[in-house]
């Protein structure tokens, strides 16, 4: 007899339809995918700060300006940036971008937020916006900043390096509430700029190469000198430099 498994069948659509739905809900499953665009956005509207946590740690934090006015950042006469946003209702006026969910990085025509993180990282004075793989053997330059000093309600404004820019991320032409740190060359050529700066500041670090030191002249003049006269002083023949005069005997015949 002939069977039929309406149910197993009905489960299988339903796999698929749910395969779709949550494709749709996981952004880290569409960015694997490469179904998300990019769109450029217009730099003077964003700024990137780094607001100090405890003692050392640092916080990015990503604002942009929707409206004119007020103003959601006042840049201070010490260098450092106010977050005026704080002190009024920036609802439409005014938008935080505070962790992953809000940014991320993109290379080439690639998300790379599930295999990167961005991080800050303090080098003496300076500050460093890196977006990090641990199996990598080097972090990317994404930004930096000079730390003028260190306060609580001081934030620090960095500078994205040469072709980095802030972009909207974009699904089927429609803009999404997520930013990238964006950058038109592939991750790999990223990658080994990295390396090859690394290890250009390792050298840099070790200063010039050095040829192999001499060792300082002997005094052979006070050597000699001083052997020449332990030698007479102990009754020994010293040998000369010029020519031994031998003592000669005359010769006589016998009678």
């Amino acid at each position: 007899m002939r069977r039929t498994y309406p149910q197993a069948t009905g489960l299988a659509v339903t796999g698929v339809a749910a395969t779709g739905v949550l494709a749709l809900l996981l952004p880290s499953a569409l960015a694997a995918r490469g179904i998300f665009e990019s769109k450029p956005l217009p730099q003077e509207r964003f700024v990137v700060l780094a607001q100090p946590v405890g003692q050392d740690r640092w916080k990015l934090l990503v604002l942009e300006q929707i409206k004119r006015k007020p103003l959601c950042w006042t840049p201070r006469a010490d260098s450092l940036v106010e977050p005026t946003l704080n002190s009024f209702n920036f609802a439409g006026i005014c938008s935080r971008y505070l962790d992953s969910n809000g940014y991320s990085i993109r290379s080439g025509d690639s998300d790379l937020g599930t295999r990167f993180r961005l991080r800050l990282m303090q080098q003496g004075s300076t500050l460093q916006l890196q977006a990090f793989n641990p199996d990598q053997k080097a972090p990317i330059l994404v930004g930096h900043a000079p730390i003028p000093q260190r306060q609580r309600n001081g934030f620090v404004r960095l500078e994205l390096n040469n072709d980095w820019r802030l972009e909207r991320r974009a699904y089927q032409g429609r803009s999404l509430s997520h930013i990238y740190f964006a950058n038109p060359d592939p991750v790999q050529l990223l990658l080994a700029k990295a390396i090859h700066q690394s290890r250009g500041s390792s050298l840099a670090r070790l200063g010039p190469p050095r040829g192999p030191s001499m060792p300082p002249p002997l005094p052979t003049t006070s050597l000699s000198n001083s052997f020449f006269a332990s030698r007479h002083s102990n009754g020994q023949r010293v040998a000369s430099a010029g020519p031994i005069p031998l003592q000669v005997i005359p010769y006589r015949s016998r009678p």
